[in-house]
């Protein structure tokens, strides 16, 4: 039996000891350089992605966003280049609801909800479409198709809609149409009940009380006519407060205009169309406050002097309720239920947009009296 022995020197140990560690700090050295180079480089992408912006502040951007886009009277739906829905607020379901849609719209084909050929259009040639009419299941509304571009590229679009009634309901309120189209429709209906009266006389052969019906129409006709056209000399505003007494007779009211002095016809057109605005919802409001009372009196007063119109509208009614008084002139503010509260903040517009003034006192017993006072320049600039 015998033994081996094997050795390796200690200074071949230490070496080799040495040259390891000198690789694994080498490497990690290059390690940490290759790194922190690529950390700084990864950052500087995702910052330019995020477009340079913090998480905190891109979560803000998401929340006000979302907020945004419920809080629009609009409908807005978002496609991609399929027509798939990948966005929709809150407006536009109520709208789809109210064409019969009720469907969950995420995720689904345009061509469900929605004609979409506007939209191709607008993917096919990144021009935007405004102002379209289109109708769903029924529903018309007004539509603007606008392209999503994103770095050049047309990547989908966005569409915003609003039901056209709604529109031209707006429309007409801020215009004043609204006022003259129902002058003439009371003056209209109030002829067509006169026609049926006469056709009814003439079947029964009843032809002096024919002829007493119809003196007594004219002569006060032309009583009443004569009054408004000798008192207001602008013609529109005349013609408009004919109406006015056609609608309240219509309505059971019995209405008197009475001015003080001649009122002549206005330098600027302008005054004419906000006085309409202004007299027509006033009128309006105080024949329906007296819809819940038995005695319908309505008085409408105007005087002229030293380059100033009055104007005060009275009535016999329940005078205003169920809320502040210097509420009643903000858009919305209403008494009588939801898509009213409108007219009064017309009327508190016109008066602004005439600098003129405007005083409300009423009570329970006693009705409602409003006074308008505005500027006021006769044609041809004689104060």
């Amino acid at each position: 039996m015998g033994a081996v022995a094997v050795g390796i020197s200690l200074k071949e140990v230490d070496r080799a000891l040495a040259h390891s560690q000198r690789n694994f700090l080498t490497g990690t050295f290059i390690g940490l350089i290759v790194g922190g180079l690529g950390a700084v480089l990864l950052a500087r992408y995702l910052k330019r992605t995020l477009l340079g912006l913090e998480p905190i502040a891109i979560a803000r951007i998401f929340e006000e966003r979302s907020i945004m886009l419920q809080s629009v009277h609009e409908g807005i739906v978002a496609v991609d280049l399929d027509l798939k829905i990948t966005l929709v607020n809150k407006s536009a379901i109520q709208l789809f609801r109210k064409a019969g849609l009720s469907m969950s719209p995420i995720g689904k084909n345009l061509h469900d909800y929605m004609p979409s050929a506007g939209l191709e259009k607008v993917l096919t040639t990144g021009e935007m479409r405004l102002d379209e009419e289109q109708r769903i299941n029924g529903l018309s509304i007004l539509v603007n198709h606008v392209p999503l571009v994103v770095k050049g590229q047309v990547v989908g679009v966005i569409s915003t809609f609003r039901d056209k009634t709604e529109v031209n309901l707006l429309a007409e309120q801020l215009t004043g149409v609204k006022a003259y189209a129902e002058a003439l429709r009371a003056q209209s209906h109030e002829f067509m009940n006169r026609l049926h009266v006469i056709l009814g006389m003439v079947k029964m052969e009843m032809y002096e009380e024919l002829s007493q019906f119809i003196h007594g129409i004219v002569d006060h006709r032309k009583r009443e006519m004569t009054e408004i056209t000798s008192s207001i000399k602008d013609p529109a505003l005349a013609g408009f407060m004919m109406g006015k007494l056609s609608f309240a007779r219509e309505e059971n009211v019995d209405m008197s205009v009475v001015s003080e002095t001649v009122i002549p016809e206005p330098e600027d057109p302008l005054i004419t169309h906000e006085l309409i605005t202004i007299m027509g919802n006033l009128i309006d409001n105080a024949i329906e406050a007296m819809y819940v009372v038995k005695e319908r009196k309505l008085k409408v007063h105007l005087n002229y002097a030293a380059g100033r119109l009055s104007v005060s509208v009275k009535d016999s009614g329940q005078g205003i309720l169920g809320g502040p008084m210097g509420k009643i002139f903000e858009k919305g503010f209403s008494t009588k239920g939801q898509n009213r509260g409108y007219g009064l903040y017309l009327v508190s517009k016109s008066i602004e947009t005439l600098d003129g003034t405007s005083q409300i006192e009423s009570t329970a017993s006693g009705g409602t009296l409003f006074t308008v006072v505005i500027p006021y320049i006769p044609k041809g600039g004689v104060k």
